[in-house]
């Protein structure tokens, strides 16, 4: 078991698929860099990593310009090829995104435009006889086709990062959570089991990500609010009504992609995530931020809470897109939270979000598609903690 050493260059906070990332790719730039991983957790990918829905994704949703739309792309691409290096199994299987009806055709158009500005490989949109050449139980009256979109467990993706920081030298300590951070004289001190002091911190630690910002002196504005995502599985003998992933068309104006019918490379189909409000404690609840989104979404949070407390009433949603399923057909799943920034004026914060503090970088926001794109965003990070180290 890796120990934490009292001094080191770099501490990078968060053994995630993230974090992971971050320290790989820093340790790639300057091989001599005495650098080590905090994980709080038992093990890396104890968090997001490991209870997602495993989606590498293609990068359609973004809006142009975005980091998420460049990085997105590039992370895809660089996933895909980091799984074959390390003889990790993945599956292209593809997805289709489907408007149900003649009124959600425009949002598609809108989509269709942006996959295309972000050049995502071989987009295609589908007539509805296409669209059941494709997935034969699906019903809609157009789609959106991504081959390129593909599923992979992410946490067997962390864990071949943290092998190979490991073969490289920099220990990977779990169980070692930051209680305190304190910087100046040229160090950063971070407290936890014990002391560790380095010359720059890098923080990805998600859901923990805005408490341990303030602690080393940043605004606490965005305040992560978790949201739990609960997500049910397809019994063994209906998953072939599902060839690919099926998601719908959805609302612009949130960072959520809704309910939708995924393929996991276990062989297991889910059905989900719901997305319900998981406050850490009161003081979530009171932040203005929340205060403000639950009086804006409240109809929203309504049809979360009947999908949560139902399951009849969350399987309603994957009938509206494959017919044939009924209530009956789901059978156990599994739950994870999403660590997403809540900015003072109660607007979800809807792309990736840096802050810096003395000697150290914050990692504020990374939704998804964090993980698919979590090669491209550590190279991104890595270029704005590189002159902390030098200082």
């Amino acid at each position: 078991m890796a120990v934490a050493p009292g001094e080191c260059d770099l501490a990078v906070v968060g053994g995630g698929i993230l974090g992971l990332a971050v320290a790989r790719e820093l340790k790639r730039r300057r091989p001599g860099l005495d650098a080590v991983v905090l994980e709080a957790a038992p093990a890396v990918a104890g968090g997001q990593t490991g209870a997602n829905s495993g989606v590498i994704h293609a990068g359609i949703y973004y809006a142009p310009g975005s980091l998420k739309a460049r990085l997105c792309v590039e992370g895809a691409r660089e996933m895909y090829e980091f799984c074959d290096a390390h003889g990790i199994r993945y599956d292209r299987c593809g997805k289709v995104i489907v408007a149900r009806d003649s009124g959600e055709l425009p949002a598609l158009d809108e989509l269709e435009r942006r996959g295309r500005a972000n050049e995502v490989p071989d987009l295609r949109r589908l007539s509805e006889g296409e669209l059941r050449e494709v997935e034969p139980a699906c019903a809609g009256v157009g789609a959106l086709h991504s081959p390129a979109t593909g599923i992979v467990d992410f946490a067997q993706v962390a864990r071949a990062l943290a092998d190979d920081l490991t073969s490289s030298g920099t220990p990977v300590v779990t169980s070692w959570g930051v209680d305190a951070v304190e910087a100046g004289g040229g160090r950063i001190a971070l407290r936890g089991p014990s002391e560790l002091r380095a010359r720059f911190a890098v923080f990805c630690a998600g859901v923990g990500s805005d408490k341990l910002a303030v602690k080393a002196g940043a605004s606490p504005d965005p305040r992560i609010v978790p949201f739990r995502g609960a997500y049910l599985y397809l019994k063994p003998e209906k998953r072939d009504l599902v060839r690919s992933l099926i998601y719908p068309v959805p609302d612009p104006s949130l960072p959520f992609l809704g309910v939708h019918l995924t393929r996991h490379i276990d062989g297991n189909v889910s059905l989900g995530p719901t997305a319900l409000l998981a406050p850490r404690g009161v003081g979530d609840l009171l932040w203005p931020g929340t205060v403000r989104m639950a009086l804006r979404w409240w109809r929203t949070g309504l049809t979360e809470i009947g999908h949560r407390l139902s399951k009849r009433a969350l399987a309603r949603a994957a009938a509206d897109y494959v017919p044939a399923l009924t209530p009956a057909d789901f059978d156990g799943g599994f739950a994870g939270r999403r660590a997403q920034a809540l900015a003072r004026d109660g607007k979800l914060v809807d792309d990736f979000v840096l802050s810096e503090t003395e000697r150290a970088l914050h990692v504020r926001n990374a939704p998804s598609p964090a993980a698919t794109s979590s090669l491209a965003l550590a190279r991104l990070i890595a270029d704005k903690a590189e002159p902390g180290l030098d200082a």
